[in-house]
């Protein structure tokens, strides 16, 4: 335990600390998905991705209701765009270069090295396949390599498909924030996650195991599940 002139317990010392940079907005590109700096050009393929959805589902808990036409798309796209707080990337499909989603990093804090992966909105082309986890992967790894200190995700606490999707990717529960926002007109309990740096050596080696292009077969497949690449550890 760390102490000071006083006895008392404090913090592990950071000598050599120095805030981080606040992250660019560049392509990065991976296996299964690259990811652009998200552009009013991506519009189209948005709306037709998203409208392949037979409802509404995927954006119950989620801030906006899902853009019905082109102008809606392009609002939403500029409202990510503009927002001096986001650095907002589209998730395009390797082969096609289709736009299928949308992630940004948020609140982020530079002075302390911290930040959120955030307004994560997938196309159902994207859910349940190797882009989800590659996406969140490679801004894991931007961040990380910047200086980031710690990395969290958030999500509604009734919204157990997106805390069981960031525990499977590394991210460890911390907690929940009761009555902490309103969304929709109703009361939202705010599931908190992270990912701190001492923890992504590990993290990242499990997840470069899995995304590895040995790990899937011709059709897409996985040959084994990430957790028991996380095993080994």
């Amino acid at each position: 335990m760390n102490t000071n002139k006083y006895g008392q317990p404090v913090g592990f010392p950071l000598s050599d600390w120095q805030p981080a940079p606040f992250p660019t907005r560049t392509p990065i590109s991976g296996h299964h998905c690259n990811l652009l700096p998200l552009e009013i050009s991506h519009c189209d393929d948005l709306l037709e991705e998203f409208s392949r959805a037979p409802d509404d589902r995927d954006w119950t808990w989620l801030g906006a209701e899902r853009p019905g036409c082109l102008q809606e798309m392009q609002l939403w796209v500029e409202n990510k765009i503009n927002d001096p707080g986001l650095v907002a990337w589209a998730v395009a499909e390797i082969n096609s270069g289709l736009a299928v989603g949308v992630v940004c990093f948020s609140n982020i804090d530079v002075v302390n090295g911290a930040l959120e992966i955030g307004h994560v909105t997938w196309s159902p082309k994207m859910q349940r396949t190797a882009m989800g986890t590659e996406a969140i992967f490679l801004l894991l790894k931007k961040a990380f390599s910047l200086g980031y200190r710690r990395v969290a995700w958030r999500c509604d606490s009734l919204n157990l498909a997106s805390r069981n999707a960031a525990e499977r990717l590394g991210f460890t529960f911390e907690g929940r924030f009761r009555q902490a926002m309103t969304r929709k007109q109703r009361n939202r309990d705010t599931d908190w996650l992270s990912i701190i740096d001492i923890e992504w050596p590990i993290v990242e080696s499990s997840l470069s195991g899995w995304l590895s292009p040995g790990n899937f077969t011709t059709s897409g497949e996985q040959k084994r599940k990430l957790k028991s690449f996380r095993s080994n550890q």
